[in-house]
């Protein structure tokens, strides 16, 4: 089972959220769904990736609900903005973050909720320098984006996956 089937999870979330995306499923959409769900971890199996090692699970729910809590007030704060009951100027920019992190699944996990985060933008990772390039929607105050990045996301990141 193993053999055919080497990431049974992956599996059948690819062929659900194939269906899902392909709603009404038709016969020709099940097949297709169950042949993406066979081949492309069949692939992922070949690339053989690095077997993901997660510390601390209880830190990394809690980081979950920093995270959503953060996405619904970047909402609020990108509606306001675009609805013109922002108050004082607006200034977007680039900012730069010397990040300490090094692990690539975290890595991976910080640009995920950099972008994903509306306002925000993971734009270059330099892994020579360690420095983090974002675009902020509404670049107030820099520093407190720094200390937000490496207090909220960064070290908790570097706790899971360390």
């Amino acid at each position: 089972m193993s053999a055919l089937l080497p990431h049974r999870f992956l599996s059948v979330g690819l062929a659900l959220m194939w269906l899902v995306l392909n709603a009404p499923p038709s016969p020709g959409n099940i097949v297709l769904a169950l042949l993406i769900g066979l081949v492309v971890p069949a692939v992922m199996r070949a690339l053989r990736p690095a077997p993901v090692r997660v510390r601390r699970p209880g830190l990394a729910v809690r980081l979950l609900f920093i995270v959503l809590y953060d996405m619904l007030r970047s909402n609020l704060d990108v509606a306001k903005i675009i609805l013109g009951l922002h108050r004082g100027e607006r200034r977007n920019g680039f900012i730069s973050i010397p990040l300490d992190m090094t692990t690539p699944f975290g890595l991976s996990v910080l640009s995920i909720i950099v972008t994903a985060t509306p306002g925000t933008l993971w734009v270059q990772y330099d892994s020579h320098s360690g420095r983090l390039l974002m675009h902020l929607l509404d670049d107030a105050d820099s520093e407190d984006w720094v200390r937000r990045v490496k207090d909220r996301y960064e070290r908790p990141l570097m706790e899971i996956f360390s």
